[in-house]
């Protein structure tokens, strides 16, 4: 065959040959791009993104327009996002997706731990973090074998959660409508330029995704839909959607449990007429019923996670004693049918029904008033109650004009903000004076003063003026879902001691095991050998005893101990102003031996203002014009003390080309062709200058410009010391931990700022590089010392990444609040400093360094008590039902509140951290631990710890 078509190409005849096929293709190739076109209209008005739809997916949940007149499918195209056909590729060949899915069923860690074992055992599953008390797993999806619904199936199949994938909370970035026909042809909509999805969520509710920078919600909503539509009901958050639904789930399930249980205890436990077998057959078929449909849905997991995993879960104690019972009274039940009655003892009218019945009402009561509290938590750690769900829309004179959802706000919004109301979302005012509450977003207790200019953040407090605020981000982007955002990626993160309690849980079920059996056979011997009892009764009491310790064993409370008091310790330091990014942070915090501040920024005010300016030219105009040209796009605050100098000074810029920013040098531009620097003195070589030696002899920072290496001018700033710096300084002393400041600045400014605190000089390093900064605290944290380093500038971020524990403070003022998640294209250093730090401060305030010290040792405490009461339950509670004591014993019916009895302690601790507030000078506080005394504004201070250990404050004398 190859020889033959060989021959026929090498023919004289093939030129014509191949000719005439060029031909044929050619057309063929122009036919069939003709018909692309009508085709590639159809499929352009399906819009694909990989990061939400899975591709074989498309056809179910998105909705398909067929163009009825193609003289418009060309318009039609080019209203909507392109999707080329040619370029479509199958699932396994798209790039990789990163999934979120909420997870119904997690009760404890053994459950996460079934959960990342399904997980990770499927192909393409890539950086799986899982969280207990959000009930979230997160993956990267690369490749897969499977669409995102098969592996959802099959990791139900295997674990026996229920898992969905998770829509974004308070997505601003798409409407839920309600429609009446759900198949109603929206073409006329998709047609609208910005809107990028359709997706039909259920048979009442469609979802519009948009973009908010194309086209507004409400402009959407209004003006581009042919009806009248109404917003579908707002959803709180999925975690706590998934923790209401795993609570009703389980309400109804133990209403069911309890309705079927009171029959057979007053068949029992009642004085009515004899009829032992008509009442027992009653009993036993309600048994059976609550055996299969209440206690059935625990097999299937255990035996799974048993079986094909190998593992023991806290679960398997529940179907063993509840198996155990159940099986036991049918026994009876036989007994009594052939022997007339029951096995318990010869004559005696009383079975184990109640006791198999009671036992699974009881379990679910305690399983439910568990759900129950930890929903509490939930609700508490969740800071999305702070968004307003209204806002006042008016015009930019503050006419009102109606009052909206918020979730129909959009950008060129102006808001009329009344007193005493949340603030909707942030933005910027236009007009009006008032007072505003930051304390539950910033932690800032002391109303803040807003004025035309000055920027508001979300879910504050409004308190005194009437203000109209122009919107700056919509409620889905706004201050409140970043903080939440943040708090959540903490969530996911485990401590050290999280990781020993789950490794001690692991041995718990085992070890339960155990000390069943030997409970059996320590009973049954002593039966047979102290009792004399027979086989039957020595068997009968000794399980009874063995069932009472299997099930009131209970590790769920040692397992939720961390996780819970984690999570209400994050949730509390955000409402403290405080970004905890990992778990971790808490746990070291405690120990924390050695501080290391920055200066300029951190120690002092971020404003520093120019003094002393001495210029060496006769053209100061073009001096001062090149160095504002330099520093003013700059945030350091040396660049911001000039610029604002400067500019006060009706200084205009000059123009510059290929501006930079050198850390801890300063700027370097070009004046036409010709190189311009402003700068530390050191770099620009001035340090042994007359008039820059005088200027760091009287403790001033000296500033340089440069023009192609001439001189042109000097500043000398100066700058303040924090109110707070010293009062920090004193507390951390009281507490012996060292202090260290580093700095880029000179050495004259430096000591004075050490001397004024009382710093000793050898532990003080001036005009620092950002790699000295970094081997500084490299070399404190080798030596063994728990080192805390807190900066606010780019300079900074080695030594934040090398410290134990790395805090960001905000180079900006009270009015303003740092942006946790953004990446700014004019700053990307702030964006390093964040990414480095492990602590990021909402509020420029050195206070927040003893915040985070005393959170961890109030945390640390409430572990101790949380284990100490598990450790002692679990011992004690075993104790009493394996029959330790003479005359005091737990049955097995009345062991299954043994849960309810570990886990509530538990949850109660880790709430009662979620009261944990600021320490502050309080008179009441008479047992107080004297260990500083301070003199403040003319009084005199005394701090120490109260009988509690909370840092306290009290005032000791009056004015003097």
């Amino acid at each position: 065959m190859a020889a033959a078509i060989i021959r026929i190409f090498s023919s004289t005849r093939s030129t014509n040959i191949l000719m005439l096929g060029l031909v044929a293709t050619t057309h063929m190739n122009i036919l069939i791009m003709t018909l692309g076109t009508t085709v590639s209209t159809t499929i352009a008005a399906t819009i694909y993104d990989p990061s939400k739809h899975d591709y074989q997916a498309i056809p179910t949940t998105t909705f398909w327009r067929v163009p009825t007149n193609p003289a418009s499918s060309e318009e039609s195209i080019t209203a909507l996002p392109q999707k080329n056909v040619q370029e479509e590729k199958p699932a396994t060949e798209l790039q990789t997706n990163h999934v979120v899915l909420d997870i119904q069923g997690l009760t404890c860690t053994g459950c996460e731990a079934d959960l990342s074992r399904a997980l990770q055992k499927i192909s393409g599953v890539n950086n799986l973090r899982t969280s207990l008390m959000l009930a979230r797993a997160e993956f990267d999806l690369h490749e897969p074998e499977l669409t995102l619904d098969e592996l959802i199936q099959s990791v139900e199949r295997s674990t026996g959660f229920t898992l969905s994938q998770r829509q974004a909370d308070g997505d601003f970035r798409a409407l839920d409508l309600l429609v009446n026909d759900i198949h109603k042809d929206f073409t006329l909509l998709e047609k609208v330029n910005g809107v990028q999805d359709i997706t039909k969520l259920d048979k009442h509710i469609i979802r519009i995704s948009y973009d908010p920078n194309v086209i507004g919600a409400r402009t959407l909503l209004r003006e581009c839909l042919d009806q009248v539509i109404d917003l579908a009901p707002a959803h709180s958050t999925s975690d706590q959607e998934v923790s209401r639904k795993h609570l009703h789930s389980l309400t109804r399930t133990t209403l069911i449990s309890i309705l079927l249980t009171i029959p057979v205890l007053v068949l029992a436990w009642a004085r009515l007429p004899s009829h032992l077998v008509a009442y027992q057959s009653t009993s036993s078929v309600l048994a059976t019923i609550i055996q299969i449909f209440v206690a059935g849905p625990f097999y299937p997991p255990t035996l799974r996670a048993l079986i094909l995993h190998h593992v023991l879960e806290a679960d398997l104690l529940i179907v063993v004693s509840t198996s155990a019972a159940y099986i036991l009274s049918v026994v009876d039940y036989i007994y009594l049918l052939a022997a007339g009655h029951s096995i318990k003892a010869g004559g005696a009218e009383t079975t184990y029904l109640q006791a198999s019945t009671l036992l699974i009402a009881l379990v679910m009561v305690g399983r439910t008033l568990s759900a129950y509290a930890r929903q509490k938590v939930i609700d508490f750690i969740s800071t999305k109650s702070l968004q307003a769900q209204t806002a006042n829309l008016c015009t930019t004179t503050g006419r009102f004009v109606e009052e909206l959802d918020v979730r129909l706000v959009q950008y060129g919004d102006h808001f009329l903000v009344q007193p005493h109301t949340r603030i909707p979302t942030d933005g910027v005012i236009v007009s009006g004076t008032t007072e505003v509450d930051e304390s539950q977003v910033t932690g800032e207790s002391i109303p803040v003063v807003k004025n035309i200019g000055s920027s508001v953040l979300a879910g504050s407090w409004n308190r005194s003026g009437v203000v109209v605020v122009r919107l700056t981000q919509l409620p889905g982007t706004n201050t409140i879902s970043k903080i939440n955002a943040a708090v959540d990626e903490a969530k996911f993160s485990k401590t050290h001691t999280a990781q020993v309690v789950d490794r001690v849980g692991g041995y718990f079920v085992p070890v339960v095991l155990c000390l069943t059996v030997i409970t059996f056979g320590i009973w049954l011997a002593i039966g047979l050998a102290v009792r004399h009892q027979s086989g039957r009764e020595a068997a009968i009491t000794a399980v009874t005893y063995a069932l009472a310790v299997l099930i009131i064993s209970c590790p769920c409370g040692l397992c939720l101990i961390v996780p819970l008091v984690t999570v209400v310790a994050g949730s509390v330091a955000a409402r403290h102003g405080m970004i905890v990014k990992s778990a971790s942070t808490f746990e070291q915090a405690r120990k924390i031996s050695h501080v290391v501040f920055d200066k300029t920024g951190t120690l002092t005010t971020v404003y520093l203002s120019v003094v002393e300016e001495i210029y060496l030219t006769g053209d100061r105009t073009l001096a001062a014009s090149l160095a504002l040209a330099l520093t003013k796009d700059s945030e350091h605050p040396v660049s911001q003390g000039i610029c604002t100098y400067l500019s006060a000074n009706q200084t205009s810029p000059a123009s510059t080309d290929n501006l930079q920013s050198l850390l801890s040098q300063g700027m370097e531009a070009t004046y036409y062709g010709t190189p311009v620097r402003c700068g530390n003195t050191r770099w620009l070589n001035l340090e042994n200058r007359p008039d820059v030696l005088r200027m760091s002899a009287a403790n001033l920072t000296v500033v340089g410009l440069t023009l192609n290496g001439a001189l042109l001018a000097l500043y000398g700033l100066s700058s303040k010391i924090r109110p707070e710096a010293e009062t920090l300084i004193e507390s951390l002393r009281a507490e012996k931990i060292g202090i260290s400041i580093l700095s880029g600045d000179d050495v004259g400014p430096v000591n004075a700022v050490a001397a004024e605190l009382g710093i000793a000089l050898k532990h003080v390093r001036a005009r620092c590089t950002p790699q000295d900064k970094q081997t500084y605290v490299a070399e404190m944290t080798a030596a063994g010392k728990q080192v805390l380093f807190i900066g606010d500038a780019t300079n900074d971020a080695p030594a934040l990444a090398a410290a134990t524990i790395g805090v960001h403070i905000p180079s900006t003022t009270s009015n303003t609040i740092v942006d946790i998640t953004d990446v700014s294209a004019t700053n990307p250093g702030r964006d390093i400093t964040h990414t480095a730090a492990d602590v990021v401060l909402l509020r420029p305030s050195l206070t927040a360094v003893l915040d985070l010290l005393d959170l961890s040792r109030a945390l640390y405490r409430r572990l101790v008590l949380a284990l100490a009461w598990s450790f002692v339950y679990n011992l004690l509670a075993m104790a009493l039902a394996g029959g330790a004591f003479m005359n005091a014993r737990i049955p097995p019916q009345w062991a299954a509140l043994g849960e309810l009895v570990s886990v509530l302690p538990v949850i109660a601790i880790a709430l009662t951290l979620a009261g944990w507030k600021r320490p502050r000078a309080e008179e009441k506080e008479d047992r107080l631990e004297v260990k500083s005394e301070v003199q403040i504004e003319g009084w005199s201070w005394r701090r120490g710890r109260n009988w509690m250990g909370r840092r306290q404050w009290k005032r000791v004398s009056g004015l003097i």
